[in-house]
């Protein structure tokens, strides 16, 4: 690997390495591609292939543009000879796949997509008054595993991690302001297993793939669906059931809002147009990621359909699925609500939510006075519904596509299908929390426990042992899956052990008579 951490030695090392043909991957950031001292080497050797991780990242539209990711195909284009050139990425709608296929000149690529729905995931979004007692909750209630919570900002990370270190939990932080030899220190004693939780930032993740996480848990709403889907998919790496929670606050929003208004500003490699073309792509996203966030539809089919790829109405796996709601006919409300911003715009006038609320309900506003909006027909055709109804039901309608936001100012106006809606007299239905819900149920535990936690509380013993021996994170070993299903199958034989999922031939060996021996030893036990 070429990357920061490298001394002078190290790197010079490591480019001899690569030039005497000792060496059969380079790993290395875009951001170094061009680097004459590496690109001297480079091109002396014979390159079969080019790998971009992290493609989205080339993309304007991908939730992480990155400029250097733009230099990829200039340095291919330096090869000698042009190499097969492969691209990947767990998160890109169709137009950034467009763009993947574009900016790095695949020519005629064979592109294939293996889904985005992951089954094992339950999906949740919580609305608490008090997040931390919320969080402590829920972290009460976790079952086993290793979890990780993601806030927006390092304050909030180390806020977070304090209050559970001061409620007895085992906490570590990690952060891009922290000093690296903290920053790995914390990342090795959670991958392993001295710590159960971290406390980080979105700067924690790339690389990671500790198969035992089963809660990831959102202290703050992220700016876009692809950033929390890939941080949400850190959690069920190892096909058993997981969870992701969602807490959600309108505060999020305003910080997200803040903080893409303040991004780029120290990017010299940006246009001023371009930079405000990714503000505007940022808002956008921010917008869906909040419609998420508060949505009455399934959680998982709301994913799905982002990311182009078929979505269930009811997924019978998520928090909206799971509710108590009633459904209810809104046909006449969203008539109401769109010929008001119909009526507006017929008079060349625009309107935010808020406006169009105080309208609807004949409530105080200074432009209904200042621009004689009173007159309007369906000024106070719904002021008996609540303000929180109506601010429901707006939210909804744009969520289906009925109303569009202009992402600058903020005001409503009418898309074609709403247009249809009116026209073909359409009927509309949308959930709604029942008007007296049972308290709220404790969070299920996985529906896979373990069938003998005594076999498991030995296996896991076992295994941090010979992690520990190796110098390995403890599921390198074997997965919690594979655990549980020694746990139920209980092989005491070679051949039965290498019929459990997650052990091959390798494993049996080095492994195999160690398992079957702490089996042995409870099943004569228990006789």
């Amino acid at each position: 690997y070429i990357n920061s951490t490298l001394s002078s030695e190290g790197y010079f090392n490591a480019l001899d390495r690569i030039i005497k043909g000792q060496v059969k991957l380079v790993y290395v950031a875009p951001e170094r591609l061009l680097a004459e001292s590496f690109t001297s080497v480079i091109t002396l050797v014979d390159v079969p292939l080019v790998a971009v991780d992290e493609a989205h990242c080339v993309s304007h539209w991908g939730q992480d543009f990155r400029p250097s990711y733009l230099k990829i195909s200039q340095f291919v284009e330096m090869l000698p000879r042009r190499p097969i050139l492969a691209a990947f990425t767990a998160t890109a709608t169709d137009v950034v796949k467009n763009d993947i296929v574009n900016i790095l000149g695949l020519n005629n690529p064979f592109c294939i997509t293996t889904g985005f729905d992951r089954k094992n995931l339950y999906f949740e979004v919580r609305k608490p008054k008090d997040k931390d007692a919320e969080l402590l909750s829920i972290l009460r209630g976790a079952y086993g595993g290793s979890t990780i919570v993601y806030c927006s900002t390092r304050k909030a990370v180390e806020s977070v991690c304090a209050l559970l270190n001061l409620n007895g939990f085992k906490a570590a932080q990690y952060h891009a302001g922290l000093p690296d030899d903290e920053r790995r220190a914390a990342q090795d004693d959670f991958i392993y297993d001295r710590c159960n939780i971290i406390v980080a930032t979105n700067a924690f993740g790339m690389g990671i793939d500790k198969s035992d996480v089963s809660l990831v848990v959102h202290y703050n709403m992220p700016k876009d669906l692809e950033s929390y889907y890939q941080e949400a998919g850190r959690a069920g790496r190892d096909g058993g059931p997981a969870r992701c929670i969602l807490l959600y606050s309108g505060r999020d929003v305003r910080t997200n809002q803040y903080l893409i208004d303040h991004s780029h500003e120290t990017e010299t490699d940006l246009s001023y147009m371009e930079i405000e073309k990714i503000r505007l792509r940022d808002h956008e996203r921010l917008k869906q990621m909040t419609f998420y966030s508060t949505t009455k539809s399934c959680l998982r089919g709301f994913i799905l359909r982002y990311f182009g790829d078929k979505a269930p109405s009811f997924c019978g796996n998520c928090s909206t699925c799971n509710a108590n709601f009633d459904t209810e006919d809104i046909t006449l409300d969203a008539q109401k609500i769109l010929s008001c911003i119909y009526r507006l715009n017929q008079r060349e006038k625009r309107a935010d939510s808020e406006l169009i609320n105080c309208i609807l309900r004949a409530k105080p506003h200074e432009r209904i006075s200042s621009e004689n909006l009173e007159t309007l027909s369906t000024y106070g055709i719904m002021r008996d519904s609540p303000q929180e109804r109506v601010l429901s039901e707006l939210k909804y309608l744009a969520e289906e596509g009925y109303i569009g936001e202009d992402s600058e100012t903020k005001t409503l106006e009418l898309t074609k299908q709403a247009d249809e809606f009116i026209k073909k007299r359409g009927k509309l239905l949308m959930k709604l929390p029942k008007s007296a819900a049972p308290a709220e149920k404790p969070l299920p535990k996985p529906a896979e426990a373990p069938e003998n936690p005594e076999l498991m509380s030995r296996f896991k013993a076992l295994r941090k042992k010979l992690a520990s021996s190796l110098g390995v994170p403890a599921y390198v070993v074997f997965a919690d899956s594979t655990l549980r299903e020694m746990s139920v199958r209980q092989p005491v034989t070679i051949a039965e052990f290498m019929k459990i999922s997650g052990v091959g031939s390798r494993k049996a060996e080095r492994y195999g008579k160690q398992f079957i021996q702490v089996i042995m030893d409870y099943q004569k036990e228990q006789k």
